[in-house]
C-alpha cells in the first residue's frame, strides 16, 4: 500500500479484547516496515514491547505512590476493569434494562472520568510520537485523538450495535431482531438514565475542541472506521453504512504461542473437546466458573478451561486442563465446541474457526452477541445464573450431535479465514496515511 515507513498510534481501551485486536492488526503494520506505538493504559507496561511495540502509556485515574521504600506493585494487564467488574458482577443477574442504571451507566461514569483524567497525557504523547495516523478501540471518544491534526480511525470491536441504526435491536439490549416494543423500551429508559451524562460529556468534549458527538452517543465517527463481525452475523441488509464503514468478518492475532502441555488424550480424537472462557473479566465470577465446571465434570468430553485472574480458587475436574491465560487462537481450532461469555473477540474468533458455541452473556456487548449469535442460528444462548445442569449438558449434547450444523459452521469459518480481515485492516489504516501525505 506505501513503502514509506508511517508512524501509527494505537489508543486501546484496557481491556484484553481490544487490546488484543489492536496487537493483531499492529503485528501487521509491523511486518509492513512501519512504526507502532501504544497508548496504553499503564498495566499493560512491558507487555506490548515485549511484542515489538513501542509503549507511551497513559494512567485512566491517579496512581497511588509507594510508601518510601517500598516498590511500586506491578497491576495485571487490564486490572483497573477486573476490579470493576468483581465489584459490580452481582447486579450481573438482572435484566438488561434494569442494568442500565446499576451496570451501564456507571460503567459510563468510569471511562468518562478516566477519558477526562488523560486528556492532557494524550496530547503529550501525539506531540512526542508525531503521528501519522492515529487509531482509537474503544467506545468512548477521546478529543485529543480527533483534534490532533492527522487522520482518526475508529473500530469498533465490542459490538456493531454500537453504530445505532431504526432498524435493529439497542445496543446493551439483547433483545430478539423482531422485539420492537421491547425495543422502543429499551431506548426510554436508555434515554432516561444516560441523557444527563451524554449531555455533560458531549459539553466537555466540545470544550476540549471536538466536534459534538452524535445525539446520546459517547464517541465520534472516524475518517475511516473498521468494525469486526462476520458477514454471517452482520446487520448490513438493515442497517447499511456508507464508505467511510469497512466491515473486517474477523481480527484475529499471530502472536500467540502454542502451548506445550496439553495433554495427549484432548487431541487424539478419543472425545469430543471443549473450549471454556468467560474472558479476563467473566472469569472472575468464581461461582459461575465452578457451577460450569462441576455441570462439565461428568460428561463424555474434555475440557480447556480459561481460568482467569482467580484461577487459584478453581478445581479442574478430571477431564480438564487449563490455566490462568490460555492462548487462544491456538486452542479454538482444536476445540468442537466453544462456552463463552458471548465476548465479540471470542465470538468473532469462534466463527473464525468454525466453532458453534453455547454463550452466558454476563452484562454490556455480550447480551447482544449472544442474542445474535442464537438467533442466526450458529450457537445457543443460555441465562448464566439460571441454567441448570441439566439445560447446559443438554445444549452441549445437542450442538456436538448437530452434524449438520457443525458441517455448515466449519464452511463459515473456511469461507472467514479466506478473508483475510487483519491485512483488510491495514489496508484501510496504510490507505488513511496515503491521503494524509498527499
Amino acid at each position: 500500500m506505501t513503502d514509506e515507513r508511517r508512524t501509527f498510534l494505537f489508543m486501546p481501551e484496557s481491556a484484553y479484547g481490544p487490546t488484543n485486536n489492536c496487537i493483531g492488526i499492529g503485528n501487521e503494520l509491523l511486518k509492513r516496515g512501519h512504526r507502532v506505538v501504544f497508548a496504553a493504559e499503564r498495566s499493560w507496561e512491558g507487555k506490548l514491547t515485549a511484542l515489538g511495540f513501542e509503549e507511551d502509556l497513559v494512567d485512566l485515574a491517579p496512581v497511588e505512590e509507594p510508601a518510601e521504600g517500598e516498590e511500586a506493585a506491578e497491576q495485571d494487564a487490564g486490572q483497573f476493569w477486573k476490579d470493576y467488574i468483581k465489584e459490580v458482577s452481582p447486579e450481573f443477574r438482572k435484566t438488561t434494562t434494569e442494568q442500565l442504571e446499576t451496570v451501564t451507566l456507571p460503567i459510563w461514569e468510569e471511562l468518562v472520568t478516566g477519558a477526562k483524567f488523560c486528556e492532557p497525557q494524550l496530547k503529550d504523547i501525539i506531540a512526542r510520537v508525531q503521528p501519522d495516523v492515529i487509531i482509537e478501540d474503544n467506545v468512548l471518544t477521546f478529543p485529543a485523538l480527533v483534534t490532533a491534526g492527522v487522520p482518526f480511525v475508529r473500530i469498533v470491536s465490542c459490538n456493531p450495535l454500537e453504530v445505532p441504526g431504526e432498524g435493529i435491536a439497542p445496543v446493551f439490549s439483547g433483545l430478539a431482531k423482531d422485539d420492537t416494543e421491547g425495543w422502543a423500551a429499551f431506548r426510554a429508559e436508555y434515554e432516561r438514565t444516560h441523557r444527563p451524562l451524554w449531555q455533560e460529556f458531549d459539553a466537555w468534549v466540545q470544550e476540549q475542541g471536538a466536534p459534538p458527538l452524535p445525539d446520546l452517543e459517547f464517541i465520534h465517527s472516524g475518517d475511516e472506521n473498521l468494525y469486526v463481525y462476520p458477514e454471517e452475523l452482520d446487520y448490513t441488509d438493515v442497517r447499511p453504512l456508507d464508505e467511510h464503514w469497512h466491515r473486517l468478518d474477523s481480527s484475529v492475532r499471530e502472536t500467540e504461542a502454542a502451548p506445550t502441555d496439553l495433554p495427549e488424550s484432548f487431541t487424539d480424537g478419543s472425545r469430543p473437546l471443549i473450549y471454556f472462557s468467560l474472558g479476563s473479566l467473566g472469569s472472575a465470577d468464581v461461582g459461575l466458573m465452578r457451577r460450569v465446571i462441576a455441570a462439565l465434570a461428568d460428561m463424555p468430553v474434555n475440557v480447556i478451561v480459561s481460568k482467569g485472574p482467580l484461577h487459584d480458587e478453581l478445581e479442574l475436574a478430571d477431564n480438564m486442563w487449563g490455566a490462568e491465560f490460555l492462548p487462544q487462537t491456538k486452542l479454538l481450532p482444536l476445540a468442537d465446541l466453544v462456552i463463552t461469555h458471548g465476548g465479540n473477540n471470542t465470538t468473532t474468533e469462534s466463527l473464525h474457526f468454525g466453532k458453534p458455541m453455547i454463550l452466558l452473556p454476563l452484562f454490556w456487548d455480550q447480551y447482544d452477541n449472544a442474542q445474535r449469535v442464537d438467533e442466526q442460528g450458529y450457537g445457543l444462548r443460555l441465562d448464566p445464573y439460571r441454567f441448570t445442569p441439566e439445560e447446559l449438558q443438554g445444549a452441549v449434547q445437542r450442538l456436538l450431535d448437530d452434524t449438520e450444523l457443525r458441517a455448515r459452521i466449519v464452511a463459515i469459518g473456511e469461507s472467514i479465514r479466506s478473508r483475510g480481515g487483519v491485512a483488510a485492516a491495514a489496508d484501510v489504516i496504510e490507505r488513511a496515511s496515503v491521503r494524509e501525505h498527499a
